[in-house]
């Protein structure tokens, strides 16, 4: 059981959070959803989870209509929220309970899908949800999410805030519940994580910019990039975007990401340009697009 989405809009007063949203989820695909902050990734969620009304547009999950069929997705999904919203004064154990009890199941009933992540937060079982580090937090909520067996998973920036060791385990569960037949649709502002995906999303201020495959993506980038370094990374930053032929530039980590608007760039023009305002010893190399230059592509 997939996603369908058709041409979703929905307002708040004036400011338009999604925007004629359209695009599918196959059943069994990990999906991800993938933008910054405010670009509408959670009013999304919201409607697809039937905790709001679209404006305009249809939505279905598992096949079941979202307005109309709102008591069947909500017994058919498991959601994870972006801000962690388990009973913290409650222990693990306890709050596992409860959501089993909510949906009529119990924890030895569903126990074999929840076994590789409970499993490492079995130790801690009576300790106090508020108490649990970012990652344990993080296992406790996907365990909640998955315990009444759902046919569908969302979840809403799950990595936000944990730490990369917890991060990489994390998509690792992921790829895991996939294999087990769970089509999974996760939303997350960190570009890298979308590698890590069947399928992406580019959405921004509420309007979707590309789907494909990462690589698919990536592959399609339109100009050569180039990894650009000095000793005075702030001087050159400023140059280059000083610089007349400059199509786009980018602080990319101990690089700068550089593009050029001329379809017969050399690397030695620039080298010279820099040189003749006083920055020697630049590195200027051919490199890979990623999906975040994608995607600063599309939004400009």
């Amino acid at each position: 059981m997939g996603i369908s989405v058709s041409h979703i809009s929905k307002s708040y007063k004036t400011v338009k959070a999604l925007q004629d949203i359209s695009f599918d989820v196959k059943p069994n695909e990990l999906f991800g959803l993938i933008g910054p902050d405010g670009a509408g990734k959670t009013t999304l969620f919201r409607i697809l989870t039937t905790l709001l009304f679209p404006d305009e547009g249809t939505a279905k999950v598992a096949g079941f209509d979202v307005v109309a069929d709102y008591k069947e997705i909500r017994k058919s999904v498991g959601y994870m929220p972006g801000k962690f919203s388990l009973y913290q004064d409650l222990t693990v154990e306890e709050n596992l309970n409860f959501f089993a009890t909510i949906f009529g199941t119990t924890i030895e009933e569903n126990y074999d899908l929840i076994k590789d992540i409970y499993i490492q937060i079995e130790p801690f079982k009576d300790r106090r949800a508020g108490k649990l580090s970012g990652g344990m937090k993080q296992k406790l909520a996907l365990s909640c999410a998955l315990i009444h067996k759902p046919k569908v998973l969302f979840l809403d920036e799950p990595t936000t805030g944990v730490d990369p060791v917890s991060r990489k385990e994390f998509w690792e569960m992921l790829k895991r519940l996939q294999q087990k037949g769970i089509t999974i649709l996760v939303s997350t502002p960190y570009m890298d994580e979308a590698a890590l995906c069947d399928r992406v999303a580019l959405i921004q201020d509420g309007k979707i910019l590309q789907i494909d495959t990462p690589e698919a993506i990536v592959k399609h980038y339109p100009k050569p990039i180039y990894n650009v370094r000095s000793t005075d990374m702030y001087q050159l930053i400023t140059s280059l975007k000083a610089y007349e032929y400059n199509h786009s530039v980018y602080p990319f980590g101990e690089f700068v990401h550089y593009t050029d608007s001329r379809a017969d760039f050399n690397p030695d023009d620039l080298r010279a340009y820099l040189e003749s305002i006083d920055l020697f010893d630049t590195q200027i190399e051919k490199t890979e697009a990623t999906i975040e230059d994608t995607f600063m592509e599309l939004a400009k």
